[in-house]
């Protein structure tokens, strides 16, 4: 275990300027604490470990060459921004990582100035560090510049939509790609360190353009020559050089580099700083290094809750998750027309128990999740049945696809949209409470919201076998409880009497409905589980119609949401039924534990006892 205090040289980095004292040897022994530094910390917050443990020199060169508190650092998704925040006086303060009020997982700009923008989803780095750049062109301010992109994020198409509009526009842009999925040799690594500081140097760069306009000159046959010497070299370049996309989209390529060498990144990264076109250095990188469960297992060390340091052992589950795969298997080996699709979450979403039982209907995408949703569709078009697991918060990135390619044509597309609500620690970015919302507005659209383990393998069941529209079934990370099904999977667009009708009723919706139990024991007052959000249950929704009140609970927004069309339900009945919706306010919820975001939001069993309290005009204890 590795106390900050113990540690020699990082106490002594207040800001990236306290490198610049440094050897190359002191630099290397500062990675090693960082390192051990990673694994104690995370070992107890939970976190993005493997990425980080990939990035410790890239970090420490990028640092030590640019002066990021002018300079901005964009990082795509920020996964890998740990090191950085260690760097930038945050090392103290890095034991509250994850923490209500602590250090946030990612780059926040309101925690530290040198955090350039707001980060949380994948491939918008490039993106917005143009933006940076085009206002500080327009703004009259001269600054670098940097992009730190990962090999898994170029997998998104946003991510090339902004290479090519640098490139055409020759922005002098610095992309660092981190790739963790090649080797390097030694002698791939140094031919490699040689072309990028021949190619980047400015005494090479002005010969090739002089050479050309020389041959041109030439009467005669000059454009003739120009044109076939640049043939020739194209040829050579596409042939031998690992650049081409690169330097067809219009950047200078730099690379690979060993991204775990101090002395070669920090070369690289000067020469780059001197250039004014487009650049990508690519870096090769190994995800996880310096910790051997990490290096052996680095998808399960991406993304991982508390663990033993020791040996690696993870503390924490992700029931719901194993509970859609183990049913989707079992449905899969009944029909062969189901199919699985992930966005590179395959073991996020639980999906890898699919991948290895049936690795022929198995399709993981990359980090398209765009390009998933209308895959899905022509699938489905096609006969096959697709199920698309998917964390809530990174399909709203497919919306116009969800829209246009799927619910317009009601085609039968199954969504397991996990990490539903809130998810504590990973923060605002990666709230799921807003799918009850935007799904609500699609046609054709289906939405089941199971509160049991039982009713979340019903919810699938129904979903696969007796439906042919368009369904979102969601669930929140974590473990639904056990408890006894009412009805069986035909029954899942019917809601659940748990207590029978009152003047007072309460309808809960997912994994609201074990806390709205616990809020009701001992209350006179009705209680229904909302399993389907869409379509409402009619029946139940007119029972409800002639209750003084009616108390809606769910972990999305309110605006738009469950318990808004519940009142627009009434509302069109005319029936004089009050509303009382309780869900997520339409504002920041920062991270911090599930339970102390219910209790922020109201949603605590004893937050809603006391709503529901006063509405009965605390009658009943």
């Amino acid at each position: 275990m590795t106390e900050y205090s113990e540690l020699r040289l990082l106490p002594g980095i207040k800001s990236p300027r306290d490198l610049d004292g440094l050897s190359y040897q002191q630099l290397n022994e500062l990675a090693d604490e960082i390192r051990r530094y990673l694994v104690s910390v995370v070992s107890k917050t939970g976190g993005h470990l493997a990425s980080n443990l990939g990035v410790v020199e890239t970090t420490i060169a990028l640092e030590r060459v640019f002066d990021f508190g002018e300079d901005r650092l964009v990082f795509d998704v920020g996964h890998q921004s740990y090191v950085h925040k260690l760097l930038t006086g945050r090392a103290e303060a890095f034991p509250t990582l994850r923490q209500r009020g602590g250090i946030a997982g990612f780059p926040k700009t309101n925690e530290s100035h040198y955090d350039a923008f707001n980060t949380g989803h994948s491939s918008t780095s490039i993106s917005a560090a143009i933006g940076i750049m085009r206002a500080d062109a327009m703004l009259g301010r001269s600054r670098r510049v940097v992009a730190l992109i990962g090999d898994g994020a170029l997998t998104g198409g946003m991510a090339y939509e902004a290479l090519d509009d640098v490139g055409q526009q020759k922005l002098p842009l610095i992309v660092v790609l981190n790739d963790n999925e090649m080797s390097i040799s030694g002698n791939v690594g140094g031919l490699s360190r040689h072309l990028a500081k021949m190619r980047s140097a400015r005494g090479y760069r002005g010969f090739k353009k002089g050479f050309s306009r020389a041959l041109k000159r030439i009467p005669g046959v000059g454009s003739w020559l120009s044109d076939r010497f640049e043939g020739l070299k194209n040829r050579i370049k596409y042939f031998i050089l690992p650049n081409v996309l690169f330097e067809e989209l219009g950047f200078t390529y730099l690379g690979p580099i060993n991204g775990h060498d101090i002395e070669a990144l920090i070369e690289v990264f000067e020469h780059a700083k001197l250039m004014d076109t487009p650049v990508v250095i690519h870096t090769i990188t190994k995800k996880g290094k310096g910790y051997e469960p990490a290096e052996r297992n680095p998808e399960k060390f991406h993304g991982i809750g508390r663990f033993n340091e020791e040996t690696g052992e993870s503390k924490s589950t992700f029931g719901n998750s194993a509970i859609i795969s183990d049913e989707l298997c079992s449905l899969a080996e009944e029909d062969p027309s189901i199919c699985a699709i992930t966005a590179a979450m395959a073991s996020g979403t639980g999906l890898d128990s699919f991948k290895e039982r049936f690795p022929e209907r198995f399709f993981d995408v990359g980090i398209a999740e765009q390009h998933a949703v209308t895959m899905a569709a022509g699938m489905a078009i096609s006969g096959a049945k697709p199920v698309f697991c998917v964390y809530s918060s990174f399909l709203q990135r497919g919306f116009d696809q969800l829209a246009h390619d799927v619910c317009l044509q009601d085609l039968h597309v199954v969504f397991g949209v996990d990490r539903a609500g809130l998810v504590g620690a990973d923060g605002e970015t990666h709230h799921g409470i807003y799918d009850i919302a935007y799904l609500s507005a699609l046609p054709n659209m289906k939405i089941l919201s199971p509160s049991s383990a039982q009713e979340l393998r019903a919810c699938l069941d129904w979903a696969v076998k007796y439906n042919s529209s368009p369904c979102a079934i969601r669930y929140n990370r974590g473990v639904l409880p056990e408890r006894e099904l009412c009805g069986s999977a035909e029954d899942m667009l019917s809601w659940e009497c748990i207590k029978p009708f009152r003047s007072v009723c309460v309808a809960a919706t997912g994994r609201m409905v074990d806390t709205a139990i616990k809020a009701c024991e001992g209350l006179n007052v009705g209680l229904y589980n909302a399993r389907a959000i869409r379509p409402m249950d009619e029946a139940a929704l007119e029972k409800l119609s002639h209750a003084h009140y009616v108390v809606t609970v769910e972990d999305g927004v309110v605006n738009e949401g469950f318990g808004t069309q519940v009142a627009a339900y009434m509302s069109r009945r005319a029936s004089g039924t009050m509303v009382i919706p309780v869900g997520i306010p339409n504002r920041v919820i920062e991270q911090g534990s599930v339970a102390e975001q219910d209790e922020e939001c109201g949603l605590s069993a004893e937050k809603l006892r006391q709503t529901i309290k006063s509405c009965m005009g605390g009658i009943y204890d």
